[in-house]
């Protein structure tokens, strides 16, 4: 026990020299969590937000379907079986048709896609009650902002689309934007209007079928059929997850550069140190302590800035931490054209895991870079260091 007591004592005798390696490190731990934990936020609300607007618990999809091919949608539908009839009647899934068209308004021309949903459905949280048909022989529409802002569409603008249906026949009709929806998912949003399920069945010559059917979350999936293949949330979030961890690498290289300049202190320090204390050594070892407890009291006072870094970071880290947690990270303008669901503030998420695995990480490195330069002790010869020989 004394040793400890010793390692401790030394290290706030150092001064300032402690205290700046301290706060170093200090730096390196608060930046580790706060990078994490701002990552974790991101996916986190990602997928919340894909889960509730697209996802639901998972998707059954049509044979042939591929969300990254435009040129399989034209032949991506099919009967809705009897299985899932039943699951969309019991209001545990939602079903969406999925086609391709040409908006035409003021002359321009967009490539869209054009997607059908039950407007009483309550599996997504899509707006899809403002698609119920209407009477004056104009189609009502659903548009996220993004798609307002690409197109110049506003609520009330009555647009022409032109499509194919299932029998090859080209047909058009005139659509009014009935709400424009505020959307962080962008596979609802990007070049993409909605309409009444029933509808789109109707002008597509697409009876009683679908593309997607989603399922209701904490629902188990069923065999649905062998031209629908169910998609579990592990591969439908497995971009989300992909994009998040390759962000999260290349913030390492950051936590490399700051563990690295103070590891580089810490270092420097014990070897000054060792040599500045080369008498005290040899006279600690003269009268008994042996040279392996002298090489741990040495490998303690290294580790003992994890101490004091802990300390410092806590004072300005938790405010910090909290802060974010509770505030957010305001998200600059134009992040919502980087492919995933972002809000305009992102909240970090911060948890026990993270700070220990981060703690026990850079306590194990102070460690190892302590005691690097004390193995230099176990060459020590005491009588001749008293006499004022050199090692």
């Amino acid at each position: 026990m004394i040793i400890p007591v010793f390692a401790i004592k030394n290290t706030f005798r150092a001064g300032i020299k402690s205290w700046l390696n301290a706060f170093v490190l200090s730096l390196s731990i608060v930046s580790i969590i706060w990078l994490q934990g701002l990552y974790k936020g991101m996916y986190d609300q990602g997928t919340r937000a894909m889960i509730d607007a697209e996802l639901g618990g998972g998707q059954y999809w049509v044979e042939g379907y591929d969300p990254y091919d435009p040129f399989s949608i034209e032949d991506s539908h099919g009967k809705i079986t009897h299985v899932l009839s039943e699951m969309i009647k019991e209001k545990s899934a939602a079903c969406i048709l999925i086609a391709r068209g040409m908006l035409y308004k003021q002359g321009r021309m967009y490539s869209i896609l054009i997607k059908g949903i039950d407007p009483e459905q309550e599996i997504l949280s899509i707006p899809s009650g403002i698609l119920k048909e209407k009477n004056n022989g104009i189609i009502p529409a659903l548009i996220g902002t993004r798609m307002a802002k690409n197109s110049g569409l506003k609520k009330g603008d009555i647009f022409t689309v032109q499509w194919k249906d299932s029998k090859g026949v080209f047909d058009a009709m005139n659509f009014q934007v009935s709400e424009v929806m505020k959307t962080t998912v962008q596979n609802i949003d990007n070049n993409q209007i909605w309409i009444s399920l029933n509808t789109m069945q109707k002008i597509f010559n697409m009876h009683s079928e679908a593309t997607i059917v989603t399922i209701k979350k904490d629902i188990k999936p069923v065999n649905a059929g062998l031209n629908w293949e169910f998609k579990n949330l592990d591969f439908l979030l497995q971009d989300m997850k992909t994009l998040v961890q390759a962000k999260t690498a290349g913030a390492s290289i950051l936590y490399i550069i700051l563990i690295f300049l103070a590891m580089i202190a810490v270092f420097d320090t014990q070897t000054l140190s060792i040599f500045k204390r080369k008498k005290e050594i040899s006279t600690l070892i003269a009268m008994g302590m042996t040279k392996n407890k002298v090489i741990a009291l040495f490998t303690l006072e290294g580790m003992a800035y994890d101490i004091l870094a802990v300390i410092i970071a806590a004072i300005y880290g938790v405010p910090l931490l909290i802060f974010t947690a509770v505030k957010g990270w305001k998200m600059p303008a134009g992040t919502d054209t980087y492919g995933f669901a972002l809000g305009d503030v992102l909240y970090p998420v911060y948890s026990l895991n993270l700070v220990f695995w981060t703690l026990l990480f850079v306590f194990i490195l102070t460690a190892i870079v302590s005691y690097v330069p004390s193995r230099k002790i176990a060459k020590i010869e005491p009588a001749k260091i008293l006499r004022g020989s050199t090692f």
